[in-house]
């Protein structure tokens, strides 16, 4: 069941608030990047102020296209083709951190909204079947709405719920 907009907005700025920008020397205004590139279905690179940061899309997973010594997966080249459709250069968007500002690589952690129509993107990958749920506490704000978005397009057979079953290199949870 998808929730309507009115419950997203509120939830958006609750989240956005209440947690410290990642870091205020780093960003000139905490919380609104501009869409740099797309890396692969779950990292974006953005422009934050005058710093430009990669970023990983907290609670999602995507299948790799570009991961060193790994093979393609399976529906990895159309997760990413989707998050480029979603987050084109020059998008802007709204980010927002959980109880951890980055990974072990360094890379930001984030919910992304683009700015234009507050569509929830890390929802969208998975809602659409180009991503899976992934939930590692303390980065768990938002992992409820992740786990149906994520049964709802498996029960419909969206994505790589349909095309990716058994597949060896990145059997489904």
């Amino acid at each position: 069941m998808r929730r309507p907009l009115l419950v997203l907005v509120p939830l958006l700025l609750t989240v956005g608030c209440g947690h410290a920008p990642w870091s205020s020397s780093r960003s000139a205004t905490p919380g609104v990047a501009t869409v740099v590139r797309v890396v692969d279905g779950d990292t974006v690179v953005l422009q934050l102020g005058s710093a430009t940061e990669t970023a990983r899309l907290i609670g999602i997973d995507t299948p790799e296209t570009v991961k060193p010594d790994t093979p393609v997966q399976c529906f990895g080249p159309e997760a990413s083709a989707h998050l480029k459709s979603l987050l084109p250069a020059g998008t802007g968007v709204r980010v927002a951190r959980d109880q951890e500002a980055r990974d072990h690589f360094g890379r930001l952690l984030a919910y992304v909204w683009r700015r234009a129509d507050a569509q929830f993107v890390n929802l969208d990958m998975v809602a659409g079947g180009f991503a899976r749920p992934l939930s590692i506490a303390p980065n768990v704000a938002h992992q409820h709405e992740m786990a149906a978005a994520a049964a709802e397009a498996r029960s419909a057979g969206r994505g790589l719920w349909s095309r990716c079953e058994g597949d060896d290199a990145r059997a489904p949870p």
